[in-house]
C-alpha cells in the first residue's frame, strides 16, 4: 500500500530522530552505569580493614618495621656512648687525612704529627682536658708524603720524613714551638734538608734521643729506617749523616734507639734482632756505628721492638706469638751474649681465636706499662708480669699508625697524669691516660 506524500516526507526525520535518541538512551544507561561502578569501588577502598585474624597482616607491616629501625639506632647510639673507653681523655682536632706518626717534645708540652694531607701540626697540651688546643701548621713541599716526625733540640725543632716520586728527604723545621720572637710570631724555616736519603725507598720510621751515654755532648741522634734493609744516622741538629748501617735481613719493619743515644736495633723480616753502639769520642761528636751483637731465640719475624728506659735491656714482639726482655748490658766485646730474661705469650687474639701480631709497642716513662697496637685495637700490659691491664678495642675507627708517651708527666683537669698519644688512619689523635699497674 502506498503511503501518503505527507507521511513519507516526515518518516525520514522521525525515524532519524528515533534513532538517535535510542542511541542517547544506551550511552546514558553505560555512563551510569560506569559511575555506579567506581561509587561502588571507592566505597570498598574506604572501607576499614577488616580486623579478623584472616586479614592479611602485610599492610601494617611497614610501620613495624620503620619503629624497630628508629629503636635500633636509639640503641647504637647507646651501644656508642657504651663504646667509649675509660681511659680515651680527649681528642686533636684538625687532620683531614690519616695521620701518619706522631712525637712528643722532651718536655711533654707539645706533641707533633704529621698527616697524609702534608702538613706538620704541632699541638700545645697544657692539660689533657682542654676543650681545645693551640695549633702550628707547617705545609710540607706540594706532592710529599710525610711517613715520620721526631723532636730535636729539646722542643724547638722537628725533623720530618717525606716521601715524594723521586725518593724521600729529610727536613728539619725550627722555632716550631711557635714562642713570639720581639714580639711576633716566628715563622718555622727549613734548616736543612737532604734529598733522597735512602734513594727511591721510602722511610718506614724515624726514630731519635738525646745522646747521654759515656762523652756524648748531649745533642739529638735520628735514625732513619728504609723500607728496605739500610738504617742512616743524623745529627739532629745539623743533619750531618754520622753513620749507616745494612741489616742484611732482606726488609725492615721499623727501628729504635736507646733512651741514652747508646744502642741502635732493628726489626726486620727475620726472627734475630740486630743491634749496633754508636760509639762517641772524647769530644762528645760521632766516632762511628758498629755491630755488637744479635738477639737469637724468636722463632719468626719480629715485628716490633722498643728500648726500656734503662736502655740496658730490649722488648720485642714477634710473629712466633711471643714478646721477648732482653738484658743487653753485657760484655760483648768479651764475647758476651745478651740473655732472655723474660718470655710472655701475646694475650691479644681475634675472632676466630688466632693470636695477633703487635703492630706498634712503646713502654711508659716509669718502665712499668707496655702499650702495643694491633690494627685498631690498643692494649697495655704489665712489664712485670706479661699480664693485661687494660685493651680497647676499637681504639680508633681504622688501623692505628703510632703511639708515644709523653716522656712526663701533663696535668688532666689538673692532675699530674701519664700519658699516651695514638695516631690512626681515622684523621684521629687521641690521648689516653695510663691505667694503674695493680689493675687485676
Amino acid at each position: 500500500m502506498e503511503l501518503p506524500p505527507w507521511l513519507s516526507s516526515l518518516s525520514v526525520p522521525v525515524l532519524s530522530t528515533a534513532v538517535g535518541g535510542v542511541i542517547a538512551l544506551l550511552f546514558l544507561a553505560g555512563y551510569l552505569r560506569r559511575k555506579r561502578a567506581e561509587v561502588a569501588t571507592i566505597s570498598h577502598l574506604s572501607t576499614p580493614p577488616d580486623p579478623k585474624p584472616s586479614a592479611p597482616p602485610s599492610k601494617q607491616a611497614p610501620p613495624k618495621k620503620a619503629s624497630q629501625r628508629s629503636h635500633l639506632h636509639h640503641h647504637s647510639d647507646k651501644d656508642a656512648n657504651k663504646k667509649h673507653h675509660q681511659l680515651d681523655l680527649n681528642t686533636l682536632k684538625g687532620h683531614t687525612d690519616s695521620v701518619t706518626a706522631l712525637c712528643f717534645s722532651s718536655d711533654s708540652h707539645n706533641l707533633a704529627t704529621v698527616c697524609a694531607d702534608g702538613a706538620i701540626r704541632v699541638f700545645r697540651i697544657d692539660d689533657t682536658s682542654s676543650k681545645s688546643f693551640k695549633s702550628l701548621r707547617i705545609n710540607l713541599h706540594a706532592g710529599v708524603h710525610p711517613t715520620g716526625i721526631v723532636f730535636s733540640d729539646g722542643a724547638s725543632h722537628v725533623v720530618v720524613a717525606g716521601q715524594a716520586l723521586m725518593g724521600c728527604s729529610l727536613y728539619s723545621y725550627g722555632d716550631v714551638s711557635g714562642k713570639p720572637v720581639q714580639g711576633k710570631p716566628s715563622l718555622p724555616e727549613i734548616h736543612w734538608e737532604h734529598q733522597k736519603i735512602h734513594g727511591r725507598e721510602s722511610v718506614l720510621n724515624l726514630t731519635s734521643a738525646i745522646a747521654s751515654y759515656g762523652s756524648a755532648d748531649g745533642s739529638t741522634i735520628v735514625a732513619s729506617c728504609s723500607e728496605e734493609s739500610e738504617i742512616k744516622v743524623w745529627d739532629g741538629k745539623s743533619g750531618k749523616l754520622l753513620g749507616t748501617v745494612e741489616t742484611n735481613q732482606l726488609k725492615n719493619n721499623m727501628t729504635a734507639i736507646s733512651p741514652n743515644g747508646r744502642f741502635l736495633a732493628a726489626a726486620a723480616f727475620t726472627a734475630d734482632v740486630k743491634v749496633w753502639e754508636i760509639v762517641y769520642s772524647k769530644d762528645g761528636s760521632v766516632k762511628e756505628v758498629i755491630k755488637v751483637m744479635q738477639l737469637k731465640g724468636h722463632k719468626s719475624a719480629v715485628t716490633s721492638l722498643c728500648f726500656l728506659p734503662n736502655s740496658e735491656q730490649i722488648l720485642t714482639a714477634s710473629k712466633d706469638g711471643t714478646i721477648r726482655i732482653w738484658n743487653i748490658n753485657v760484655r760483648y766485646h768479651l764475647d758476651e751474649d745478651p740473655k732472655t730474661l723474660k718470655v710472655f705469650t701475646i694475650p691479644l687474639h681475634d675472632a676466630k681465636g688466632v693470636t695477633c701480631q703487635y703492630d706498634h709497642m712503646s713502654i711508659s716513662p716509669d718502665g712499668k706499662i707496655l702499650a702495643v697496637t694491633s690494627g685498631s685495637t690498643l692494649q697495655w700490659l704489665c712489664v712485670e708480669t706479661g699480664s693485661v691491664l687494660d685493651t680497647a678495642e676499637k681504639a680508633h675507627e681504622s688501623d692505628i699508625t703510632g703511639l708515644a708517651w709523653a716522656p712526663k708527666s701533663i696535668p688532666n683537669g689538673g692532675v699530674a697524669s701519664t700519658i699516651l698519644a695514638t695516631s690512626g688512619e681515622d684523621r684521629k689523635v687521641k690521648l689516653w691516660l695510663a691505667p694503674s699497674v695493680n689493675a687485676p
